[in-house]
């Protein structure tokens, strides 16, 4: 029988991320000696990328960088939540972060392809998956400039990484009211900045649906203009951050806010993991 014990099998897993059945074998392997079994789940690791394409990553964490007039916004994934609150891909994902703030990237393709540690991110994000056991990858990135930068990340749960990651630009007031901002975003998902950046075939369809939807209802034909109008509003009131009530104080909308506080929100990002 190997010598190791369960307090071996124990740091092992923290170390590396890989699995119990897989640690084991390992250790049993390499009679004992952490340092060769975690060369062969290294290895083993390696072989099985190819097997792992197909696997869909669920789990993951959303992380941030802030340096004054510039943020950084990443989403980077694995496929259990046991990977995805372990120290290794914690630490995977903020060296990950800090290649994507000193290459500016503002998309996952061009962070994967930049150089890091003497090979690409995507080297790093291989090796590590090979380590730990699981498909892991860079969902997304994005950067965020503007006068004033603020960033906030949101546990959905206690015991696990960040999952809802928010930046926000803005042009005078105080870093106060532009973190409120922040956390309105984090729980209301606003899709765009101001209307205008809704599609016009998506406004148009929402027309539509509204109208349809009234004329079901069996209201009368001269009320329909003004239905259709109130509901098409309603779309953006959800959809438009400006145009949303604000969270701490629904009397007012978030625009009304930022102009109390003698401020301007510019643009936001906001990434929720798997979605």
């Amino acid at each position: 029988m190997a010598n190791y014990t369960a307090a071996d099998i124990k740091a092992l897993r923290e170390q590396t991320g890989a699995g119990m059945l897989d640690v084991k074998k390992a250790l049993d392997e390499a009679d004992g000696d952490k340092a060769k079994a975690t060369e062969i789940l290294r290895v083993k690791g390696l072989k099985g990328v190819t097997k792992r394409e197909g696997r869909t990553t669920a789990n993951g964490l959303v992380t941030a960088h802030v340096d004054g007039t510039a943020g950084t916004l990443l989403e980077i994934n694995c496929e259990t939540d046991f990977v995805a609150k372990g120290e290794k891909f914690v630490e995977l994902a903020a060296k990950v972060l800090d290649q994507a703030v000193a290459s500016k990237a503002t998309d996952a393709e061009t962070l994967l392809g930049s150089t890091a540690d003497g090979g690409t991110v995507q080297d790093m994000i291989d090796q590590a998956g090979a380590t730990i056991g699981e498909k892991i990858e860079v969902r997304r990135v994005g950067r965020l400039e503007g006068e004033n930068v603020v960033s906030y990340l949101h546990k959905t749960s206690p015991d696990l990484p960040a999952q809802i990651g928010v930046l926000v630009a803005t042009k005078g007031g105080d870093t106060t009211v532009a973190r409120d901002i922040a956390m309105h975003i984090a729980a209301f998902s606003p899709t765009v900045l101001q209307r205008d950046e809704i599609d016009a075939d998506t406004v148009e369809n929402e027309r539509r649906v509204a109208e349809a939807t009234a004329k079901e209802e069996g209201k009368p034909e001269a009320a329909l203009p003004k239905i259709i109008e109130g509901r098409v509003n309603g779309y953006f009131k959800e959809n438009v951050l400006l145009e949303q009530p604000f969270a701490k104080d629904t009397k007012k909308t978030v625009a009304k806010v930022a102009e109390e506080a003698g401020a301007e929100v510019s643009g936001f990002l906001r990434f929720k993991v798997g979605v």
